[in-house]
């Protein structure tokens, strides 16, 4: 299926029927600048459809973290604790936030498709 966009720059990717990958995109990480802290839940936490879930700062700002789907976190990406540049590095690969087990699929209909997201970072 590939990647799909939400409006508040943040990917999911399907990894099983109910398991997604999150993370920021690379237009999100370009905006930013050098990112030098990614606050993100622990497993186990409840998250909510587009409400903040953590922030990552920047030498230039911070910036809400927000969730494009509902579920659990079933996973985080550890190595962000030592090395949060990875998001500037590998936005869209090593530099994931959280996997989450899905409440239900529902939320996904709501996000867009890469070339519709290309389109949206365009009109910004």
């Amino acid at each position: 299926m590939g990647k799909l966009y939400s409006k508040d720059h943040e990917w999911v990717e399907t990894l099983d029927d109910y398991i997604v990958r999150i993370g920021i995109s690379n237009y999100a990480q370009q905006e930013l600048g050098d990112i030098v802290f990614v606050e993100i839940p622990e497993v186990d936490d409840e998250v909510t459809a587009n409400e903040s879930i953590g922030s990552i700062e920047s030498v230039k700002t911070v910036s809400e973290i927000y969730v494009p789907i509902s579920g659990t976190v079933v996973n985080v990406n550890e190595r962000l604790e030592d090395e949060p540049e990875l998001v500037n590095d590998n936005p869209e690969g090593k530099g994931w936030l959280i996997e989450v087990k899905m409440a239900d699929r529902d939320g996904l209909e709501d996000l867009m498709s890469e070339t519709g997201y290309q389109d949206f970072t365009k009109e910004d």
